[in-house]
């Protein structure tokens, strides 16, 4: 069932992840738009929803020439026909396509299907043929593979490829997935806020773990042949800009991040740190936003799998009805942070 509310929310911030979710009826003017679209908002009372195209022409109403709301469902199914021809590339079998060759495949011209492809997944083509090929190789190398055999596996035509790939986005050097940590120093330390004590530790890289009520055994779980390092100079900083984006919630992006995931669930990181301090968003909204709006359950488990509480705001994630739902360390926590926010 289609909420008015949180329909109009959306419509008001033009946010592209409910496109194809429902569209948007004018009375006064007679047409409907998809949620994102740039034209002037109307007045709220000569607005209705309708959860598809068809309902709203059943209704009178003409689709607006300027967002094409009907084209949603074909540019959806453009883009998971362009996915399913990067993965049986990403195997090494056939090669990555190009985007003239995706743009041919689909019937767009290739500046086109870029920004559809852009719009629904949050990367280009080409930059999810190599988080595609970077998640390969970082699931080989956590089986146990070397890490020259899981280059291969992966589907890359030599280690510098894949090593070029990877500057800048897998943080710790391929060859410690596979073992543990090894080779990695980690500051860390468990300072006390206001919520309770908080581990925060790091990398040459960025922030690694930010969790609630946690301990160095924890940390060692996770990073076992890691050089564990309490404090340090250049730590102290960088610690002392994470208590206060824990102790006065804002814009903390700038803040450096080492994680690890899924080309899927990155891409539902990537989302929630692009949701505003004091708003909040359902499982539904970050699955539309990482591309695969019937996703729910794997952005829920994406949240789930979150290594930097906070940093990544999965504590900005409620249910659909408006309840809190879980939250890993706690809803006295969760419901804490919106607080300070100025969501609760």
């Amino acid at each position: 069932m289609l909420n008015d509310d949180l329909a109009w929310a959306a419509v008001q911030r033009r946010d592209r992840s409910f496109d194809g979710r429902f569209v948007t009826g004018v009375l006064t003017t007679g047409i409907y738009c998809r949620p994102s679209c740039a034209a002037r908002h109307p007045s709220r009372e000569n607005v209705r929803f309708f959860a598809s195209g068809a309902d709203a022409r059943a209704a009178g109403l003409r689709p607006c020439k300027r967002c094409l709301p009907d084209d949603v469902a074909r540019d959806e199914a453009a883009v998971l026909a362009a996915i399913d021809e990067i993965k049986q590339g990403a195997d090494g079998t056939e090669g990555t396509p190009s985007l003239d060759e995706l743009a041919q495949l689909t019937g767009y011209s290739p500046s086109h299907f870029q920004r559809v492809f852009k719009r629904a997944t949050g990367l280009s083509p080409a930059a999810y043929a190599r988080a595609l090929r970077a998640e390969r190789a970082r699931d080989a190398l956590s089986g146990g593979t070397s890490v020259t055999e899981a280059i291969y596996e992966a589907g890359y035509s030599g280690p510098s490829r894949f090593y070029d790939n990877a500057k800048g986005r897998l943080g710790m050097a391929p060859s410690a997935w596979a073992d543990g940590g090894r080779g990695v120093t980690i500051h860390w330390a468990v300072v006390p806020t206001t919520i309770g004590p908080m581990l925060v530790a790091a990398t040459d890289k960025g922030v690694c773990r930010l969790s609630f009520d946690e301990d160095e055994a924890e940390l060692r779980r996770r990073f076992p042949k890691a050089d564990l390092v309490q404090g340090g100079a250049e730590f102290e900083k960088l610690l002392a800009e994470v208590v206060a984006s824990v102790e006065a919630p804002g814009d903390f992006a700038h803040i450096p991040l080492d994680v690890k995931g899924t080309a899927f669930q990155e891409a539902c990181w990537k989302a929630l740190r692009e949701i505003p301090p004091g708003e909040t968003r359902s499982y539904a909204d970050i699955a539309a936003a990482a591309g695969n709006p019937r996703a729910v359950r794997a952005a829920g488990s994406a949240n789930a799998r979150n290594n930097v509480a906070v940093l990544i705001p999965c504590h900005r994630v409620i249910r659909s009805d408006g309840d809190l739902g879980g939250y890993a360390y706690g809803l006295d926590i969760k419901r804490e942070l919106l607080k300070r926010e100025g969501k609760q």
